[in-house]
């Protein structure tokens, strides 16, 4: 799709947070005889406070149509398999937003096609990874469906340099943004997580808690007392916190309260973007890291070590897949399979004390653990008999010895 007369007097569809690209992007091209159907996926986003009043904000801005579908468990499920391969991105950003915008294109596209729309709308700039997320996504599963991206078309370019120039449009316009020239960053979010970056954040003078956190508290202002969290899972899936049993959107939004009000996941990361540059980008994901940290416990106790070497790798890479938007591809499941399968073994408690930003062990149990304090003892007791460590020292060492002979063995 080349421009935007192209598109005048057919229908897209504008996949739309709300916010100001979303406002700015409605308006744009709904005045120029574009016919938009506004679609928001309800993502559980905590910084919205009536998600039932985006469509009424489209509509406000041009769109002929606004929609509101309901994305929560279908990320919540994608989130959990992200935690399940421990998939965390450089600095040990848990990739929340990246894999909901998996999930947003997985719950739009049914929408979509219903409709006979072939024409999709986003508002992810050519400088970031969401570009290559929606639109890979969508590649991989309706490859007829065609991408019109404003923030790569001269024209829109000329008129929206950036930030600055969206926001004079839209008051123009009088059109309802919470964006304004004072607070000049971006928030994105959903019930995983927060990611603020652009603005004053691309000044790395600027510290972190320059930006008003919304589901944690600095930790200097949490409690001056440890709370304690019990996170019980089965077959992977955690199923409740603290003795109350509760479906898997609620173990997340209960674990964000918990998290968020002790200061736990608050990530200052200077990233490498897919696109070749580097990003700052600040981070709350209270809820994840706590169960990210729970599962990894968990992991700790079940894998042997070969499988936690073949593990790490996997990890790594299925990182690296959701991050540059290749959740869709075979390989993101052959990946997969190896880390559910595994999955299918973590039945369990762990308890975690929070303080302060911090999260301490407490104790662990679990199903399937390997760890037998007996047979790990250093004392004598247990099953284990330190003479039959001779002969394994004495096969051990027939290639360390033969690397000497050979002069081979590196001396520092």
């Amino acid at each position: 799709m080349e421009t935007w007369k192209d598109l005048v007097g057919k229908w897209v569809v504008a996949l739309v947070s709300g916010g100001l690209d979303s406002t700015t992007i409605v308006k744009w091209l709904s005045s120029r005889g574009v016919r938009v159907l506004a679609l928001t996926v309800d993502l559980g986003q905590p910084d919205e406070s009536d998600m039932e009043d985006i469509p009424r904000r489209m509509k406000a801005a041009g769109a002929e149509e606004a929609i509101l579908i309901d994305g929560k468990n279908r990320l919540a499920k994608d989130a959990m398999k992200v935690i399940h391969a421990q998939a965390f991105h450089e600095g040990g950003y848990w990739n929340t937003t990246g894999i909901a915008r998996m999930s947003a294109v997985s719950v739009a596209l049914s929408e979509i096609q219903k409709r006979e729309i072939k024409t999709v709308v986003h508002g992810a700039t050519g400088r970031g990874n969401d570009q290559v997320r929606f639109e890979l996504g969508f590649a991989m599963l309706d490859p007829k469906i065609q991408i019109y991206a404003p923030w790569r078309k001269r024209d829109f370019l000329k008129e929206f340099g950036g930030r600055r120039e969206m926001i004079e449009y839209c008051q123009n316009h009088c059109l309802e943004v919470s964006t304004t020239i004072k607070k000049p960053y971006s928030t994105d979010s959903n019930l995983c997580g927060l990611t603020h970056e652009a603005g004053k954040l691309e000044f790395l003078n600027t510290p972190t808690d320059f930006v008003n956190f919304i589901m944690c508290v600095h930790p200097k202002d949490a409690p001056d007392k440890e709370e304690t969290v019990l996170i019980v899972f089965e077959n992977g899936v955690p199923v409740g916190i603290n003795g109350h049993g509760l479906d898997l959107v609620n173990i997340f939004l209960e674990l964000n309260k918990i998290a968020g009000r002790n200061g736990v996941g608050i990530l200052d990361v200077v990233e490498n973007r897919r696109v070749g540059i580097k990003s700052r980008g600040i981070y709350e994901a209270p809820g994840v890291t706590l169960l990210g940290r729970a599962y990894a416990k968990m992991l700790e106790l079940i894998l042997d070590r070969e499988r936690r070497k073949s593990f790490e790798i996997i990890s790594r890479k299925l990182a690296d897949v959701v991050y540059e938007g290749e959740w869709f591809s075979p390989l993101a499941s052959d990946l997969l399979a190896v880390t559910e399968n595994i999955a299918k073994m973590v039945t369990g408690v762990v308890v975690f004390k929070l303080y302060k930003g911090n999260i301490f062990f407490a104790s662990a149990d679990a199903r399937h653990s390997l760890y037998d304090p007996e047979r790990s003892s250093m004392e004598k007791i247990g099953e284990f008999n330190h003479e039959d460590s001779q002969g394994y020292l004495n096969i051990a060492g027939v290639t360390a010895r033969a690397m000497a002979h050979a002069g081979l063995a590196h001396k520092s």
